[in-house]
């Protein structure tokens, strides 16, 4: 094994600055250099098993690195042009939304403060304690029908009061 290993690094030694010519062409200089090693670290993984290897069949391999180098970049270059900034940047309510929105809720929270005081508890333990109604049934000793109504109720009214 150790003389294929360096029989990889001879044929490196040999062919790396052809290899990054033949890549600059179509990468760049700047790229060149990364597309070989990417080429040499494959073709060394896969050198355990067998060497015979031509300086064509390298040349060959850069080309199609280079390729999917290429396709890489435009892929990344034309990304920031296809998300605009509305796309994620947080909504920005109007003035008179922010208006609407809190007068809705002064009025849900008047209308579950009316409730009766089972049917509220029950309410706000669901939806904002979060507790499932089998939680609740056995906290009020009451059956699952009976909470599944009482939360029922309390949408209603609530629904009621914002139409």
């Amino acid at each position: 094994m150790s003389s294929s290993l360096d029989d990889v690094g001879t044929l490196y030694a040999r062919e790396h600055r052809r290899l990054e010519r033949r890549a600059a062409r179509r990468v760049g200089v700047a790229n060149a250099a990364d597309v070989v090693q990417d080429v040499f670290v494959a073709f060394w993984s896969r050198a355990r098993d067998h060497i015979g290897c031509q300086a064509s069949y390298l040349s060959r391999a850069i080309d199609y690195a280079a390729i999917s180098h290429q396709r890489a970049e435009r892929r990344r270059a034309s990304l920031p042009l296809r998300i605009t900034e509305e796309q994620y940047a947080a909504p920005v309510a109007l003035p008179d939304q922010v208006a609407a929105a809190r007068q809705d809720l002064e009025r849900v929270v008047r209308t579950v403060a009316a409730l009766p005081e089972r049917t509220r508890q029950i309410f706000l333990l669901n939806r904002v304690h979060a507790c499932s109604y089998d939680e609740i049934a056995a906290a009020f000793g009451l059956s699952y029908s009976t909470v599944e109504r009482e939360i029922a109720r309390a949408l209603l009214a609530c629904r009621d009061t914002l139409r």
